[in-house]
């Protein structure tokens, strides 16, 4: 039997498969994003000069990282609304801390900030899965509890300074020409992604999709989710040391971010319901949502209209996963029954005399 070989079309063809089964539902949203970015190099020419490009690059980001963090959570079934309180306590807080200790190393102060982040999560999953209370509700109090902390600290002015050593992750460059702050979101991308093949991301995805059905399976879905919004208060605290870095000390510095992970996520096809969705669709969303807004600030629309953007994105995009999720599977016509089975041969058959047998 002869190998046939493929013709040059078809090559192309089985690549083009493989890609699409590669991006899975992250698909749209990279097309989606390069026609974005087509779009502002129309708009502005200059947009694609080094420096320029670079700056946009590290303002999108502090949302990727959101993005990655909000996408475990909600892919359990689940919302984190703390994560922008959490942005904003993480830069107050880092101020503070050098007001108070000014030779504090840069990489201490990181992984306070991120431990404390973590903590955040552990409270609201704890919370949440615990007491059984919505996490709309738990996150939302969050929020609440962090922005009147941060308000009461500081009376609304935080004092003190970021030095440029903590600054420099979220706004100077790696090698000379490569943002340490693609390298962070690189690195927890590839961590969210590595997770998610693991056994833990496979029942926390379960989880989203039958809590009931993964209960009877044996996983306990309380510690999977506690554990997703542990990890999505630490990437919040790492935002924070990003956004410290490009813009620097501010009360308002996480104001909305958070409506606007979720808005990313569900723009990269992550199912609100969860069990269904990828990391690389929800930080393809951050970024896209990034140079929609920057496109529409080029065009000379009002920043004020961004909400308004968001919205229309959320309500769009989980009417479009309830119209997929409820449509009804097409169904392969099932396989013809087989023949009905000869009967076996037993030999002639004697026949019967009718007399009792000697």
């Amino acid at each position: 039997m002869t190998a046939t070989t493929a013709t040059p079309i078809q090559a192309r063809v089985r690549r083009g498969t493989a890609l699409t089964r590669a991006l899975g539902s992250a698909l749209p949203v990279c097309a989606l994003l390069l026609l974005l970015l087509a779009a502002l190099a129309v708009t502005d020419a200059g947009f694609y000069e080094p420096d320029r490009f670079l700056a946009f690059v590290r303002r999108a980001a502090p949302l990727l990282l959101l993005a990655a963090g909000q996408y475990l959570v909600i892919v359990s079934g689940h919302f984190d609304l703390s994560v922008g309180a959490v942005v904003t306590t993480g830069v107050v807080a880092a101020a503070e801390i050098y007001h108070t200790y000014p030779g504090a190393h840069w990489l201490v102060v990181t992984v306070v900030l991120v431990a404390a982040g973590a903590l955040v999560g552990l409270v609201n999953g704890l919370v949440t899965t615990g007491l059984g209370v919505p996490s709309f509700i738990t996150t939302l109090g969050m929020m609440l509890i962090l922005e009147g902390g941060v308000f009461y600290w500081t009376g609304g002015s935080p004092t003190g300074y970021l030095p440029d050593e903590f600054r420099a992750v979220g706004r100077q460059d790696a090698f000379g020409w490569l943002p340490w702050a693609v390298v962070v979101c690189a690195a927890v991308g590839a961590g969210v992604w590595w997770l998610m093949r693991s056994s833990w991301g496979r029942t926390l995805m379960a989880t989203g999709d039958s809590e009931r059905a993964a209960e009877l399976s044996g996983v306990a879905t309380g510690r999977v989710r506690t554990v997703a919004f542990v990890l999505s208060g630490a990437a919040a605290a790492l935002a924070a040391v990003l956004v410290g870095g490009y813009s620097g000390v501010s009360a308002q510095a996480g104001s909305g971010m958070e409506f606007e992970a979720i808005t990313a996520v569900v723009l990269g096809g992550v199912l609100l319901g969860g069990g269904r969705g990828s990391v690389l669709g929800a930080m393809a969303g951050a970024f896209a949502l990034t140079a929609l807004f920057t496109l529409l600030n080029l065009r000379g629309v009002s920043g004020a209209l961004e909400p308004t953007v968001q919205g229309v994105i959320v309500i769009a995009a989980v009417a479009l996963g309830a119209a997929n999720f409820s449509r009804p599977r097409r169904r392969s016509p099932a396989p013809p029954a087989p023949p009905p089975a000869a009967p076996a041969d037993r030999g002639p058959t004697q026949p019967s005399t009718g007399g009792p047998t000697p």
